[in-house]
């Protein structure tokens, strides 16, 4: 995994190169398979202590994730099935691990049937025995199980009205948890007696275990009141399947419960596990631009907002960088992980970082020996088949020298358009991992 598919179209020149080996070492480093399987090097004691030891999973790590725990425990798996991204199925399969498959981002009745059939594998164990629970990215839509009285349409549509409005994973995940019957601690609670030992793969900036996926293994501390809030904040309350908004609002007036909070008893049996996030990937990408001889800088892997404004930002720092030598002077790499938002203006296509390296293409005109790229690390930018794309300091007068305008394309979100015509779009495919952004500012002397 972690290859860059289209490696010798975009490889112009040695800055390139560089670029395109410091992002594989970060995809690399957040490989599900070795991720897994060095995390239980040191668990498999633990893990052999109970009885029955069953494996579920869900989202776009998780086949990976199966094919560790098989290698790591063998014949001491009774049993699972794992939850993947409908095609994303190839090469090695678990030998006794069922995989089932399920649409993304917005669920489907494919992912009804995988999901009830999860929770028949992971209910009426005893509490000898032990569930490895297997997060990642994309988990909240693959493993989907809506709350009585809503439908999947329902769900579907509120994540649609979510995302399109700009809201961050961990708002977006905050609804779906108090509209799902399984998110926010409930698949613990439906596993209790039985123990939980969950490895997880982070997608979410700042690695909080009740956001990833939406924390079905995590207590949840979020209330029917901050999903209206984050409903209201967005002016959606009356945009919503009436489904939805009766729900909340019955949760907000103490007809229904909540979900598991902090302190619940079904907790004190689940062991939770960071096994690879975006932090991980960033030190990998770090220490392969030393490698390189460039000064290297994580500057945050906390990176979300507005993307269009978040390449500003880059601007920004790439001219304090080629004017002033800060915060590092030539020839230097200053990384960057998170995950940007993009609030639809235009009918364009494109994602988070193909708009934000066209935003910083933008911002960086005309700054010489400087470029910038940024990828998703499952290799999938909003709904193209790009990863994401890499620019320079000359992108933008290359686009102008061909009639296209970049603020134009920018202003109507069709930032794949114009960076498809330039040769700026990176491709990888599907990588089978899911920990963020991965981005990275190049100033050569």
């Amino acid at each position: 995994m972690g290859r860059i598919a289209n490696r010798g179209e975009i490889a112009k020149g040695e800055a390139e190169a560089m670029i395109l080996d410091i992002l594989e070492e970060g995809l690399g480093a957040a490989d599900p398979f070795s991720s897994v399987k060095e995390a239980l090097s040191g668990l498999a004691g633990y893990a052999r202590s109970f009885g029955r030891i069953v494996v579920i999973g869900f989202g776009k790590a998780s086949l990976g994730m199966a094919l560790a725990c098989e290698e790591a425990l063998g014949d001491a798996i009774s049993g699972g099935a794992i939850i993947t991204p409908r095609g994303s199925i190839g090469g090695e399969r678990p030998r006794g691990i069922e995989v089932l498959e399920g649409t993304h981002p917005i669920p489907s009745e494919m992912n009804l049937r995988s999901t009830e059939r999860l929770l028949s594998i992971s209910g009426g164990l005893s509490k000898g025995d032990l569930v490895i629970t297997l997060i990642s990215g994309g988990g909240s839509a693959l493993f989907a199980y809506p709350a009585p009285g809503i439908t999947l349409e329902d769900k579907g549509e509120t994540t649609k009205l979510l995302l399109a409005a700009g809201a961050t994973i961990r708002e977006t995940n905050c609804v779906r948890k108090h509209i799902s019957a399984v998110k926010g601690g409930q698949l613990a609670r439906h596993i209790h007696p039985a123990r939980v030992l969950g490895l997880i793969l982070s997608d979410v900036v700042g690695d909080d275990l009740s956001s990833i996926a939406s924390g079905p293994t995590s207590p949840d501390p979020s209330t029917y009141g901050d999903a209206w809030a984050i409903l209201g904040r967005y002016r959606l309350i009356d945009r919503v399947p009436e489904s939805v908004s009766r729900r909340i609002r019955m949760g907000l007036e103490g007809r229904i419960p909540d979900t598991p909070k902090p302190g619940d008893a079904i907790f004190e049996g689940v062991r939770n596990v960071i096994v690879a996030n975006n932090m991980r990937a960033l030190s990998a990408m770090a220490k392969k631009a030393e490698s390189l001889g460039l000064r290297a800088m994580i500057a945050t892997s906390y990176l979300e907002g507005e993307a269009r404004e978040v390449g500003r930002v880059v601007g920004s720092i790439a001219k304090q960088i080629r004017y002033m030598g800060q915060p590092l002077g030539p020839p230097c790499a200053i990384l960057f992980g998170g995950e940007p938002t993009v609030t639809l203006r235009g009918r364009g296509r494109g994602g988070r970082n193909q708009e934000l390296a066209l935003s910083t293409a933008i911002s960086i005109a005309g700054l010489r020996n400087t470029w910038f790229a940024s990828i998703g690390s499952d290799g999938i930018d909003g709904a193209t088949d790009a990863a994401g794309a890499i620019v320079s300091g000359e992108t933008f007068e290359e686009a102008l020298g061909r009639g296209l305008d970049p603020m134009e394309f920018l202003e109507e979100n069709n930032s794949h358009e114009i960076l498809k015509e330039l040769g700026c779009l990176i491709y990888t495919g599907p990588t089978g991992t899911n920990v963020n952004d991965l981005a990275i500012l190049l100033v050569l002397e």
